[in-house]
């Protein structure tokens, strides 16, 4: 398989995962032979990167994250959830979380467990629902991520199931703000970015009136955008103020963020993602918490493309454990020369080779 650019897929590539809807079910299923009208299509939903199958003597395969049935659960639960709770409105107070409470905790006993229980570097740059909800997609993702990070933190099972629920639900106060300002393809203005802003008081005020969950999930909701220096959201609360699950939120909201597709600008890979992480390390994230997501992650995923710094190109095959900005790389060409034989080059053991860069062609 190959991760490929949207924009760079040919007719009759053939898809080498499904494609979800925002109930869970598979719209486009692996093996399909991509049609120009599929492709442009899916450029119309925003879809980034997809996998496509690549040469035949390839048995490398996508293994998701989560397994179909969970995305399809937790899909379909957070739908009715959020849904539920714009339907109902803010009057309701958490009348729909009493409605839903166990559901969202099973979902995110499952998602813990499916993440214990995989010893492969998460990716979810092409576990893709063809959705026109962002919410519902960003939500699941900024769970998952929270989630393997505290595991890397050795957080106990409780403390992952509250930065789980607090994680689904961080952004449960944007429902409540016009989906024309969420959406707006173009600069905010100050009046609107203020709209914005509130959606963490508004998320907040709903969840700590439910006594459901513990008080740590609706500051999950009030907190993930503070920053370390002062310098973030509702409050300006400083490093010590920030309660420890919503520093944890804050760098997977912002990693999935600039790693999806929006309506204003294209979606980073991974590796851009995190040096925009790095760059605010200290200053606004905490670098523990983003040295453990990096143990967690694939920063370069399987199937992409690179070229490395000893002139030689391949495409990644798998990953190290632990090292997962360094993967075993399956070198095709050597200084421009396409191989008869290619070779594997594992860049755990081969420290004087780095990624040079990522190729973004075919």
């Amino acid at each position: 398989m190959k991760l490929v650019s949207t924009k760079l897929i040919q007719s009759e590539d053939t898809l080498a995962q499904s494609l979800y809807d925002e109930q869970g079910v598979i719209l486009l299923a692996r093996g399909m032979k991509l049609t120009s009208n599929v492709i442009q299509k899916l450029l119309d939903r925003g879809i980034t990167y997809v996998y496509i199958e690549g040469d035949i003597d390839d048995d490398q395969y996508y293994e998701p994250v989560i397994s179909d049935q969970l995305r399809q659960k937790a899909v379909h639960t957070l739908n009715d959830t959020f849904r539920g709770i714009k339907q109902a409105g803010l009057l309701s107070k958490s009348y729909v979380l009493q409605t839903k409470e166990m559901e969202l905790k099973e979902v995110v006993d499952q998602i813990l467990y499916e993440v214990e229980g995989n010893e492969s570097s998460l990716t979810l740059l092409s576990d893709i629902m063809i959705t026109n909800d962002y919410i519902l997609q960003h939500s699941l993702n900024v769970a998952i991520y929270s989630i393997a990070i505290g595991k890397q933190l050795s957080y106990t099972s409780e403390q992952l199931k509250e930065l789980g629920i607090g994680a689904l639900l961080h952004d449960v106060g944007k429902i409540f703000i016009e989906s024309e300002i969420l959406n707006k393809p173009s600069s905010l203005d100050e009046t609107e970015f203020q709209i914005i802003k509130s959606h963490t008081k508004l998320g907040f005020d709903y969840l700590r009136s439910y006594p459901g969950f513990p008080k740590n999930v609706a500051q999950c909701a009030y907190q993930h955008h503070e920053r370390l220096d002062g310098s973030g959201y509702p409050l300006g609360l400083y490093d010590k103020d920030i309660i420890p699950y919503a520093k944890i939120i804050a760098v997977a909201d912002v990693f999935d963020a600039v790693t999806s597709n929006r309506v204003y600008r294209e979606a980073l890979l991974p590796h851009e993602a995190l040096e925009i992480l790095y760059a605010g390390a200290v200053r606004e994230f905490d670098i523990t918490i983003i040295e453990a997501f990096k143990k967690s992650i694939a920063v370069y995923p399987e199937g992409l493309m690179v070229n490395l710094s000893d002139g030689s190109s391949g495409k990644v095959i798998r990953q190290n454990k632990h090292l997962c900005d360094r993967p075993i790389i399956r070198v095709t060409e050597v200084q421009g020369k396409i191989l008869d034989n290619p070779y594997e080059l594992n860049l755990g053991k081969v420290m004087n080779t780095l990624i040079k860069e990522v190729i973004k062609n075919r």
